[in-house]
């Protein structure tokens, strides 16, 4: 198969020629960590001291990977460590939108454990990346 012609990096002024993607290197390492810094700190998204001893425990009592895949699908034994929100509650978003009732909902799905699951990092990330919107407002 024929590889795709390059083409302009979308970044105006940048004169580098990409093959995939829309930004060469150096200027999609850029836009992350523009995303990253707008995207607010961990403890600013709701996920400070409590969550952190929340879900400790939680992954002491649910050791291994719940995805899908390691559940049902390839049966896989990973260990998890990550505790995954199976409905994303969108707590930073309801903060911004200076909404009580949405605040409130959001709050109440982030803290109810049966919308937690026990997750390997790499099926989390595959999760975020695919079903979640990416890592912008998780």
């Amino acid at each position: 198969m024929p590889s795709a012609a390059p083409r302009p990096c979308a970044q105006p002024g940048c004169p580098a020629l990409v093959t995939s993607g829309a930004r060469c290197e150096k200027h999609t390492k850029v836009v992350a960590r523009q995303a990253d810094e707008q995207r607010g700190s961990s403890t600013e998204r709701g996920y400070g001291y409590k969550w952190q001893q929340a879900s400790k425990g939680f992954l002491r009592r649910h050791p291994l990977c719940q995805c899908p895949d390691c559940l049902e699908g390839e049966r896989r034994l990973l260990v998890a460590t990550v505790v995954d929100h199976t409905i994303p509650p969108r707590l930073g978003e309801a903060q911004k939108s200076c909404d009580p009732e949405r605040i409130a909902a959001a709050l109440e799905l982030f803290w109810d454990r049966n919308n937690w699951q026990a997750m390997s990092k790499p099926c989390h990330d595959h999760k975020t990346a695919t079903q979640d919107g990416g890592f912008s407002g998780h």
